[in-house]
């Protein structure tokens, strides 16, 4: 079972810092992603994630195994961020 505290520091993330996803690491068979579903406007007021958590995809699989590899303990404290490049 995820912990609420996780679901509320993946949506921080990805507000605080202007993302498009955040990626939570609990283990490594569990992941906790929050996507931002419309880009990111200044005007724009509400913000609308979809929660995804279940078996990590490739990208993340492959983090993971350079996590293991380098030691790192699960969860790992830092949400991974990515950004959306968005043509004007």
């Amino acid at each position: 079972m995820i912990e609420p505290k996780h679901f509320a520091e993946v949506a921080k993330a990805v507000i605080e810092n202007n993302a498009y996803q955040a990626i939570k690491y609990i283990s490594p068979r569990l992941v906790l992603k929050a996507t931002r579903q419309s880009k990111f406007k200044v005007s724009n007021t509400r913000n609308t994630f979809i929660f995804t958590m279940g078996r990590p995809a490739v990208r993340e699989a492959e983090f993971i195994k350079r996590a293991v590899k380098a030691g790192e303990p699960f969860p790992i404290k830092k949400p991974q961020l990515r950004f959306k490049t968005y043509k004007k």
